[in-house]
């Protein structure tokens, strides 16, 4: 009998204002903590963070993180914390920050807590990170023994954040049950290197259910800055169910492509992570020969929430076949998780979904 596998963070935690409530979990995880985050980040909420840490007992130390996932910049700060004798990291900011936190965790073999401040991706609560080569290239991924230690997730700082961020997340989520689904077809392993449980095949479903229900409400509150009910939900999905749908249902082509988007050169960089997933998730529902009305169902809420569905809009200013089957290339190549669909899936394959993907998209537009 096959081995099945389910996985999640020791700890999740989401609730208006929860950041500046966030000592009791910390505490139960050590007492010399490295922060770590961006300039923006550090910026908008340090100040006022360090205030809280200070008056509740913490000794830490902050460090900016520089930008990109590589290792490198690990490394780097990995090194700082060696010096500090950190025994939590905590990552404060967006994907590639978290992403950069738990690998920084592993490399000093402490606790790390995973602190948010946007819900554009499902990295919070994975046990892996995706890794980049400095020049903004995919590199790979890394896995780790368990989920963060602690996941919490601050509403009222996320309906502060830029709504395009927002919707990434959206799209970033909306390509988790679409990829759980090929894996289950084709009987294809996690990224827990197991079989899927019904659990999070079922959390998966549970996700797409929720972006489709209230993803259009909740984005219209964050576009002004405030916080719903809707808002919770999606961030629940973008966070929580997308993060343990994604790893315990599996990856497919979606993220693949994603990750061959990074052979290309020009604006394509200046997207984010989930505008890019959108497109490679509308592309594998072309390889997968959906019909029009499951494709159109995607389609429709991606424009809704003004996300890229064009070569144009997600920034590939020239889809010749030569850059076409680069994308194609790295999004198979081994190691990815293009492997996991239910049928075998070749460079020439991804350049035609592309092309096929872009054009009904314009032309859906054009009516």
């Amino acid at each position: 009998m096959a081995t099945t596998v389910f996985a999640s963070p020791a700890t999740y935690v989401q609730g208006n204002g929860v950041l500046f409530q966030s000592a009791p979990y910390l505490h139960q995880l050590g007492d010399r903590l490295l922060v770590m985050g961006g300039q923006t980040v550090f910026r908008l909420l340090g100040a006022q963070f360090f205030t809280y840490l200070k008056d509740q007992g913490f000794t830490f130390q902050e460090v900016e993180f520089q930008g990109e996932a590589s290792e490198a910049e690990i490394n780097r700060i990995t090194t700082i914390g060696q010096e500090f004798e950190a025994n939590v990291i905590v990552g404060l900011g967006g994907g590639k920050t978290l992403d950069s936190a738990k690998a920084i965790a592993d490399n000093l073999g402490c606790k790390v807590a995973i602190l948010p401040t946007l819900a554009s991706t499902d990295a919070p609560c994975s046990r892996l990170s995706v890794i980049y080569h400095e020049d903004g290239s995919f590199a790979n991924y890394r896995f780790y023994s368990h989920n963060p230690d602690l996941a919490l997730v601050d509403t009222k700082v996320i309906a502060q954040a830029p709504a395009r961020y927002f919707a990434s997340g959206i799209a970033d989520a909306l390509a988790t049950n679409v990829e759980a689904q090929a894996v289950h077809q084709a009987a294809g392993k996690t990224m827990l290197d197991a079989q899927q449980t019904q659990v999070g095949l079922a959390i998966a479903e549970r996700c797409e259910a929720t972006l489709f229900a209230y993803g259009e409400m909740a984005l219209s509150a964050v576009a002004n800055q405030t916080s719903s009910q809707a808002v919770e939900k999606i961030v629940e999905a973008n966070t929580l169910m997308s993060g343990v749908g994604f790893e315990s249902g599996g990856l497919s082509a979606a993220h693949a492509i994603h990750n061959g988007l990074s052979a290309l050169t020009g604006r394509i960089h200046e997207m984010t992570h989930g505008e890019k997933v959108a497109f490679g998730t509308l592309t594998q529902l072309m390889l997968e020969g959906a019909d029009q009305t499951r494709f159109e169902k995607y389609l429709k809420l991606m424009l809704v929430l003004g996300l890229p569905t064009t070569f144009k809009a997600v920034g590939i200013d020239d889809p010749s076949e030569a850059n076409l089957l680069k994308v194609g290339e790295l999004a198979c190549a081994t190691g990815d998780t293009m492997d996991r669909m239910p049928f075998k899936v070749t460079p020439a394959d991804v350049a035609d979904a592309m092309r096929a993907a872009d054009a009904y998209s314009r032309a859906y537009q054009e009516k």
